[in-house]
């Protein structure tokens, strides 16, 4: 599946895309490379572009009220990654 641009910014909803990507962050990986593969796959993106646009998603309001858990955790593993620096 691809995942077009995000065309729902106006509307106040997540967009598919945006959607796919929390989805996919709330699986469990057997390894890195399952992730990466399915990054590619699924998504049709690169997992470059794929972290950036988490990254970016993990900062909007509406993604932390569709999924707070997923969208916490992301933000703390940002943030302990962020303090070892």
């Amino acid at each position: 599946m691809t995942v077009g641009p995000d065309v729902s910014a106006s509307t106040g909803a997540l967009s598919a895309r945006d959607r796919a990507l929390l989805a996919l962050e709330r699986r469990s990986w057997a390894s890195p490379g399952a992730k990466e593969r399915a990054i590619r796959e699924e998504l049709g993106l690169s997992p470059v572009r794929y972290y950036q646009l988490v990254n970016a998603l993990i900062e909007d309001r509406r993604a932390l009220e569709a999924d707070p858990v997923t969208v916490n955790r992301l933000r703390r593993v940002r943030d302990a990654k962020r303090s070892r620096r």
